[in-house]
């Protein structure tokens, strides 16, 4: 009994040292725990009535929270300040940067708010790198094309990270995101940004060009097969490509086997 209230007592400390900003977060767990009022707080950046206005953000959704935190450190603190949160320790601080750092950047030239959000992209946490492309989906996904255009220097990037994103931030049914209904419908168009990749040596860009063709998929099916043998017949056995096509096409081997059990997928 001592040692579970130990372990309470310690895992309530954690979690009250990622509220105040002082430590980086392990898990998604971790960081839907944290208490984003009080780790806005801790930021000293609000005045009075920025505090008094701070609405409950525990009661929204994740990616809700850190619009609206990005959103209320914009309107009741300077920009210099805000942008500064960039290089801060917290994992959560810097995603809430990149998500405030997007919204400074709205209206500019897709190479400019690309540009923008490059060093998070690259950020050696896994939740800044998610929150790196969430934060710019939406004014990419409104001109994708000229996005598509921009990102294709991103897939020879010598950074892994880097070349993930470009690939990640434009997924027609991208994770917590809205689905982009003109890639869904002609999944074509974003070959510009797969095709480099399709030797890709890292397991975490390999899984996105799976990811992505595997969404693709479930809208066109035969276009992904048709993708899928074709880089397995220029690849020459090469393991990466074996491995993203097999990936790529996980649904469809899933959707296969519940028609032969006589099952239907939900």
């Amino acid at each position: 009994m001592l040692t579970e209230e130990k372990g309470m007592a310690i895992a309530l400390q954690r979690i009250e040292a990622l509220s105040r900003g002082d430590s980086a977060s392990r898990t998604l767990a971790e960081i839907l725990a944290i208490d984003f009022n009080t780790l806005i707080s801790s930021l000293d950046l609000l005045d009075a009535v920025g505090i008094r206005t701070l609405p409950p953000l525990g009661q929204i959704g994740i990616a809700q929270r850190m619009r609206t935190a990005a959103d209320h450190l914009i309107r009741h603190s300077d920009e210099s300040s805000v942008r500064a949160l960039a290089h801060h320790q917290s994992d959560t601080v810097r995603g809430i940067a990149a998500f405030a750092v997007a919204r400074l950047s709205r209206g500019a030239r897709v190479p400019d708010l690309l540009s923008s959000i490059e060093n998070f992209a690259d950020d050696q946490h896994f939740g800044v790198r998610e929150w790196a492309w969430m934060a710019v989906r939406d004014p990419l996904a409104e001109d994708f094309e000229e996005a598509i255009a921009a990102l294709v220097a991103w897939t020879s990037s010598p950074r892994p990270f880097v070349r993930r994103f470009a690939v990640e931030v434009l997924r027609p049914r991208g994770v917590w995101a809205k689905h982009i209904s003109a890639l869904r419908a002609q999944p074509e168009r974003g070959m510009p940004l797969l095709e480099p990749l399709k030797r890709e040596r890292e397991k975490y860009v390999q899984d996105s060009v799976a990811n992505w063709l595997n969404d693709a998929a479930k809208d066109h099916p035969a276009w992904v097969i048709t993708v899928c043998e074709r880089w397995l017949r220029e690849c020459g056995g090469d393991i990466a490509t074996q491995r993203i096509c097999t990936r790529a096409q996980r649904s469809l081997k899933l959707a296969l086997n519940c028609a032969a059990n006589g099952m239907t997928r939900n």
